[in-house]
């Protein structure tokens, strides 16, 4: 696909890659929900980055507790100190987490969280003699991570087909998309008919061989924003019970309060034995993410002569001051019921343009974690034609219109364009209907770029 002109700097070479070609323009400073680029043009984050920048952008009273702390030090190493920061931080996480789930590692992001998770629970059942189980059920389609560990556990063709080879295959459920497959989502047999399917996975995989079962309560970018049937979350921790097997919850998009709770399960009141964070739990100051386990978990791995696990910067006192600085503003702020509050208010300006606008076929989301799928037919769910990379084209034109969204494709990587609308939790009223109106025109712009018939329209 074409870039669309005007949204890059021209004439510069760049001896940086990230993940394409694609250009874009160089950033001179952000405030709040904008980002401005070095030639004054003003963009709004409407995803918060990667569904990171939670409290916004530039917030002073997060920026004066990085700085008290630089002035006292900038790194210690965990085997040689503790820190006042990294204990109050994980006293901070501990409270926050469900009931049972004390004991804190800290990381520097989402991967490096899931990879954790899913070696604590490894060492675990070793600790208990059950070394038989190593196999983690996953979703298809969902996303944990991009470290070959966590891929393994990622259902997203596209990232993961090219290196199966390097993997150990690990098996994989149907991701609950009742949307897609005629089901009422608020029926509760709907819930056990997903749930069953890990149930039926565990005994055909063998449940002495499964260590662990990890979820999105609210799905990311992989599934945009899918929201569990009623009864699932519940079921499938009975299930996990059941068989001994552990139940990870990945909160690296939906935790950190913005779904309108602070971590996306607690909308069902379901704990987990291990919970991952990172993104809004550090807000995009620094990188930060964390495993929250039970006590028991890391009493027997500790007692087995240690966690066979880390990463440098785990516990890095800078880090773990700007996350605290994060959580005092998220309570200070009531920012997790802001995000409550705007959110539902955004799902109703979503909704008013997928009346709109019949290329879109679903809306969906908890809070301000909120996503519309686009449909060449929503009443069959027809995808749009691949081929015309729809998901990518739009994330370009709104970007020409001032506004940054962000994209995948929610059936398995190859197909069925969804965009992600994400604004930070200080969004206001105001700012909710500057939003709507830049989608609203770039909607516009956007079924004119499609070729006639693309989409239903009847």
């Amino acid at each position: 696909m074409s870039r669309i002109e005007g949204i890059a700097d021209q004439g510069r070479t760049s001896r940086l890659f990230y993940q394409t070609r694609l250009a874009r323009p160089r950033l001179d400073r952000a405030e709040g929900i904008y980002m401005w680029d070095i030639h004054g043009r003003r963009v709004i984050d409407g995803s918060s980055g990667a569904m990171v920048s939670n409290i916004g952008h530039s917030n002073p009273r997060v920026l004066a507790a990085m700085q008290a702390q630089m002035q006292r030090a900038t790194f210690g190493y965990r085997l040689h100190f503790e820190t006042e920061s990294a204990e109050a931080l994980a006293d901070r996480a501990a409270a926050l987490a469900p009931e049972g789930l004390e004991r804190v590692f800290f990381v520097s992001g989402g991967s490096e969280a899931v990879e954790s998770a899913i070696k604590l629970a490894r060492q675990y059942t070793l600790a208990r003699g059950e070394a038989q189980r190593y196999k983690v059920i996953s979703r298809m389609p969902s996303y944990h991570g991009a470290t070959l560990g966590a891929l393994a556990l990622t259902g997203y063709t596209p990232m993961t087909a090219p290196f199966d080879p390097m993997m150990r295959a690990m098996p994989k459920i149907p991701a609950p998309r009742a949307y897609l497959d005629g089901l009422d989502p608020a029926d509760p047999a709907t819930g056990l008919h997903y749930a069953r399917m890990l149930e039926a996975k565990i005994l055909d995989e063998g449940p002495q061989t499964v260590l662990a079962f990890i979820v999105e309560p609210v799905g990311g970018a992989s599934t945009g924003a899918l929201v569990p049937p009623a009864g699932y979350m519940a079921e499938i921790r009975a299930i996990c019970d059941r068989h001994g097997v552990l139940l990870i919850h990945d909160e690296v998009m939906s935790g950190g309060g913005r779904t309108g709770r602070f971590l996306g399960a607690d909308h069902w009141g379901v704990a987990p034995d291990l919970v991952c964070l990172s993104k809004g739990f550090g807000g995009g100051y620094v990188p930060l993410g964390a495993v929250i386990a039970r006590d028991d978990i890391v009493e027997a791995v500790l007692d087995d002569g240690g966690f066979i696990h880390g990463h440098t910067y785990a516990g890095n006192p800078l880090a773990c001051a700007a996350g605290l600085a994060v959580l005092d503003e998220i309570a200070a702020q009531d920012l997790i019921g802001n995000a409550a509050r705007m959110g539902a208010l955004l799902e109703a300006r979503l909704r008013g343009l997928m009346d709109r606008y019949p290329v879109i076929g679903d809306v969906r989301g908890k809070g301000l974690l909120l996503a519309f799928e686009l449909m060449a037919d929503r009443t069959t769910k027809v995808p749009l034609d691949p081929d015309l990379e729809a998901f990518e084209l739009f994330v370009e034109i709104a970007y020409r219109n001032g506004l940054i969204v962000y994209s995948r494709r929610s059936r398995g990587g190859d197909a069925g364009d969804h965009v992600l609308v994400c604004p930070p939790m200080i969004v206001t009223e105001p700012q909710v209907d500057e939003i709507a109106a830049l989608l609203d025109k770039s909607l516009t712009e956007f079924m004119a770029a499609l070729p006639a018939g693309a989409v239903t329209t009847d």
